[in-house]
């Protein structure tokens, strides 16, 4: 598995499990990663990865526009 560091600026308040939510919620989006995946990049569940994927503005269909 590769590591990305990224430098957020200290007025974003991000803790480290929402940015792995949000960037691996994109990527599933955008159709880079599995759900499973994706759920292990968050460090959470399937069911709960699925679960929260509505918070993000993530359809878990994935459907083609």
């Amino acid at each position: 598995m590769k590591t990305i560091t990224f430098n957020i600026p200290d007025t974003v308040e991000l803790d480290k499990n929402e940015a792995a939510m949000l960037f691996a919620s994109r990527l599933y989006e955008k159709g880079k990663l599995s759900l499973g995946q994706a759920a292990e990049l968050a460090g959470i569940s399937k069911r709960a990865f699925v679960e929260l994927l509505g918070k993000y503005g993530v359809s878990v269909f994935n459907f083609p526009v």
